[in-house]
């Protein structure tokens, strides 16, 4: 596990694919970060199994807690490497959506009104490359994530008809043994001192081949 930054506070780290974000029964990032400070740490936000990146964990409740008032004010800026099937009819753009997750099937749809249990998403993308495999064309993005729905960034690009890159709970049909989704950057400010603090980790998954700094 690499480990970014750390101090009192805080904790900075690159979750692995296929590690939980948060505490389960199985191994998963909060036990093996606790196993490493040799004390408890708290998640205040979180990746699905399958994607790995940048996470901060806080290392105190009022560092959780402040960390937390950031996310809810939309002060806390996380943005993502996305590699999709197809190509966007426009090169950089903000989608917003509402969201409804069915908890039977862990599955997110893009509903028309408002209704129980839908959500405003939203987010920001830009197209950095496109390449031909295969014959078919590939498409690398930054986005900008303003909401943390479940399964946000793959429902919102599927439902334009960019499904990422092995995933195939929302449409994509491909021999990649990951989906195409990394977190990349984080920046926030301390819970202590306000200083911001901004955190990168180039992707180690499939996007890898695709990506340049």
């Amino acid at each position: 596990m690499e480990i970014l930054f750390e101090d009192a506070s805080i904790l900075v780290c690159v979750k692995p694919v296929g590690v939980l974000s948060q505490a389960d029964a199985k191994a998963n990032m909060v036990s093996l970060l606790s196993e490493h400070t040799g004390d408890k740490v708290y998640p205040v936000h979180r990746l699905d199994r399958e994607t790995g990146g940048v996470m901060v964990y806080a290392k105190t409740p009022d560092a959780a807690a402040e960390l937390s008032r950031q996310i809810a004010t939309h002060r806390f800026e996380k943005e993502y490497l996305v590699l999709t099937h197809s190509h966007p009819d426009q090169n950089e753009g903000t989608w917003e959506d509402l969201l409804f997750k069915d908890s039977t099937k862990n599955k997110s749809y893009v509903v028309a009104r408002p209704r129980k249990g839908v959500k405003q998403a939203r987010l920001a993308y830009r197209l950095l490359t496109t390449v031909q495999e295969n014959g078919e064309a590939l498409s690398l993005f930054s986005v900008r994530l303003f909401t943390g729905r479940t399964h946000q960034i793959r429902v919102q690009f599927s439902h334009r008809g960019l499904p990422l890159a092995g995933d195939r709970k929302y449409g994509a049909c491909d021999d990649f043994h990951q989906i195409g989704l990394w977190s990349h950057r984080l920046a926030f400010c301390h819970p202590e001192s306000g200083e911001l603090c901004s955190f990168t980790a180039p992707p180690k998954n499939i996007i890898q081949r695709y990506y340049q700094a």
